[in-house]
């Protein structure tokens, strides 16, 4: 009884501090999203391709966009080159667009305040359900949670599409894993798959590769993603028949060097809140070319993925193995490619395999409470706007580019986190495995 009783204080304290990551989330969220100066900038080229579609004008065109803005009374003349190019010029493949026609039908202003809504909705809600996942140590789950949620703002702030599919995700991992509402985690992963593909397309494989219903769900989604996904691809082709040429020069503008999604030390958008986070940007200060820092962040994540995938594949069904699995690559996919800080909140996900650990009361547990924590903390909002701030102060931006080295705990903090849960998941595996040669 004396434990019981313990046992359901914990899940109160733990519950009371989600509830209040969640209030403190959600009211900083809206200030900020009402006051900053670039709120919810993300949104705006997210709603105005889709408006371009149905509108029958090609959505890849920075010209038809410029239209689009000004026929809406949406335009800025006096904006700078970046936030015009990012306004402009279309990044997103066409799968993503049937997602966000349905806002485009609204005026402007009420897609906005919908858009912000839904996001907030559904990171509290994939926080809530990570929380129920780590029945085991609640308190401790409450409280990374709240340092996630109180670090978070600028989701709803910004409003990047990234928000959205990151949280759905984790909808979707759960309803999956715990085998409930499995149509429901079906439609999340497809539409954060369609449209954040390279974000939680690990997450999608980890259910491929491990097998029985799982794998079922995996290619339930891949059949979803297909249909709604196609059906974009045929409309957009339709509308914009030279897409794909378009989308390929956008992209080249982003990444051109010094552009805003250069990983090399003349970025434009390197530091700060929701600075880059892949490996390229730590090889680039050894030698700052494309075909040097690319293959090195590829030699270096290649390995752990293959020992991922091998994992995945070797486990037995279980919830234990599944959190494992998804903490590992929730962290290591955040890696190999161009990705920013908005993308990793996918490590929502450690948060059930951290409290599984540190249940079990070994250093396994202590380690896995250590960088989780220190994970979330250099991954959140306030850290950066601080030094930010300070940084002009005490006359730092005068070292040029070398000031970005400030962000080096961000990817390796990353890297070290997932490769724990990594090793932590191989290893639990190999030992599952070898138990029955050892019996016999």
């Amino acid at each position: 009884m004396a434990e019981e009783t313990k046992h359901q204080a914990a899940r109160v304290d733990g519950l009371s501090l989600l509830v209040v990551g969640s209030a403190l989330f959600l009211l900083t969220g809206m200030v900020w999203a009402v006051i900053a100066p670039r709120a919810l900038m993300d949104f705006r080229p997210a709603y105005f391709t889709a408006r371009c579609l149905l509108e029958h004008r090609d959505p890849y065109n920075p010209s038809e966009m410029l239209r689009a803005y000004a026929e809406a009374g949406q335009a800025r003349p006096h904006e700078s080159a970046g936030d015009r190019m990012l306004e402009t010029r279309n990044e997103y493949l066409p799968s993503e667009l049937p997602w966000t026609v349905p806002l485009a039908l609204l005026p402007f202003a009420a897609a906005q305040a919908l858009w912000a809504v839904l996001i907030g909705a559904a990171f509290t809600l994939a926080a809530f359900l990570m929380w129920r996942q780590s029945s085991a140590t609640p308190r401790l789950a409450g409280g990374l949670l709240c340092i996630l949620l109180v670090s978070s703002p600028s989701l709803m702030a910004f409003g990047n599409p990234s928000a959205l599919a990151v949280s759905l995700c984790a909808i979707a991992a759960w309803c999956f894993v715990s085998e409930r509402w499995p149509w429901a985690g079906i439609f999340c992963l497809a539409a954060a798959l369609c449209v954040k593909p390279h974000t939680v397309g690990f997450v999608w494989l980890y259910f491929l590769l491990a097998g029985g219903r799982l794998r079922r769900r995996a290619l339930q989604t891949l059949a979803v993603t297909a249909v709604v996904g196609g059906a974009g691809l045929l409309w957009v082709s339709a509308v914009a028949p030279h897409w794909l040429a378009e989308l390929r020069t956008n992209l080249a503008a982003f990444t051109a060097h010094g552009a805003m999604n250069d990983p090399g030390p003349a970025t434009g958008g390197g530091r700060g809140i929701h600075m880059i986070t892949d490996l390229q940007v730590i090889f680039s200060f050894l030698w700052d070319d494309p075909r040097f820092y690319n293959l090195a962040s590829l030699l270096v994540c290649a390995p752990l993925f293959a020992v991922w995938a091998w994992a995945a594949l070797r486990a037995r069904a279980s919830r234990q193995h599944a959190w494992l699995g998804l903490a590992a690559v929730s962290a290591l996919t955040m890696l190999p490619l161009y990705h920013r800080q908005y993308d990793a909140k996918l490590i929502l996900l450690t948060v059930p395999a951290c409290a599984l650990l540190a249940a079990e009361r070994g250093r396994a547990g202590r380690w896995a409470v250590g960088l989780t924590t220190l994970a979330f903390v250099l991954n959140g909002d306030w850290i950066w706007a601080a030094l930010d701030g300070l940084l002009p102060r005490y006359h730092l931006d005068s070292l040029g580019p070398h000031v970005n080295l400030i962000a080096f705990p961000v990817h390796l903090s990353l890297l070290a986190l997932g490769c724990f849960y990594l090793a932590v998941f191989a290893r639990r595996v190999s030992q599952e495995r070898l138990a029955p040669a050892a019996v016999g």
